[in-house]
């Protein structure tokens, strides 16, 4: 049982995190600190924290627990704001898709202070931004990716798996470099193809008729083409090494294709679809690769 949830950050991901807490328990009080004033007006009102902070910094003071729910391009502003009351008795978590430059921000801003942070990547969302989206099951079966550095306490890190544990989730550890080439392959090149592909469609004069005929495989291609811009900026951002090596990797996997198309190779293009329908088949969402029997 925690006394008070610091978070920072009131939007769904975190909202829905400080619904989970209390949903299991957890916490007593969940305090909470947003930029912008109506959403932490808005998050009290939901009942999603219990008082409004008036800075990050007053968020963390006399919290026992604190999650940082913020764009990851946000995370070194956040960190210098709260750096002074950084310690190793309390827990420091966020949720950010991208880890280098967050443990980066860390290792820069916190110094030895970064002992007390646990990166971590919960695998879940919505399309839907905003904490009036929050959802207390949001975490409830997925996966976290914990991304622990040397330096971060074991003991912390323990702290987290349970917290998540206690909340439905599975925990994994990684390190930062490995999660960021792990989800530039299946997280975020494929927003990026998304958007690449609506943008395709709309180009296309024949845009609105096209539109009016897509069906549910259109939708589902596309769906997270709706997801938040400016955190998507920031993430495709901070992790374009990696995603640029997966759209290498995806433009040589599609110019076969392509290829095959252009000689009218019937038996060759069904070969090739049928190995990766086989394979999709049979993958399980947490499952990895399906090993053929």
């Amino acid at each position: 049982m925690f006394n008070q949830l610091g978070l920072i950050g009131c939007g769904l991901m975190g909202g829905s995190f400080a619904l989970a807490l209390k949903q299991a328990g957890l916490v007593q009080r969940v305090i909470g600190y947003s930029k912008s004033p109506s959403t932490t007006e808005r998050a009290r009102q939901l009942g999603v924290i219990d008082q409004v902070a008036e800075s990050a910094l007053l968020a963390v003071s006399g919290s026992d627990i604190v999650l940082l729910a913020v764009p990851v391009a946000a995370t070194d502003t956040t960190f210098r704001a709260i750096r002074h009351l950084v310690n190793p008795n309390v827990l420091f978590m966020d949720v950010g898709s991208t880890k280098r430059d967050v443990v980066d921000a860390a290792r820069r801003v916190l110094k030895e202070r970064a002992s007390a942070f646990v990166p971590a990547h919960p695998i879940t969302g919505k399309e839907l931004a905003g904490v009036q989206h929050a959802d207390a099951d949001l975490y409830k079966d997925r996966q976290v990716i914990l991304t622990p550095i040397a330096q971060t306490s074991p003991e912390l890190v323990e702290k987290a798996r349970v917290v998540w544990a206690a909340l439905g989730a599975h925990t994994r550890v990684m390190t930062p470099e490995a999660h960021d080439a792990a989800f530039a392959a299946v997280s975020h090149l494929p927003h990026l193809l998304a958007y690449a592909y609506f943008t395709s469609i709309l180009q296309q004069k024949e845009s609105e008729e096209f539109l009016s005929l897509a069906g549910p495989g259109f939708r589902d291609f596309t769906r997270i083409a709706a997801s938040d811009p400016a955190i998507w900026r920031d993430i495709l951002i901070a992790n374009r090494e990696e995603i640029l090596k997966q759209s290498e990797r995806f433009r040589g996997a599609l110019g076969v294709l392509e290829q095959v198309l252009r000689d009218c190779q019937g038996e060759a293009l069904e070969a090739l679809v049928n190995g990766v329908s086989q394979t999709r088949s049979h993958w399980r969402m947490g499952a990895g690769r399906p090993v053929k029997k």
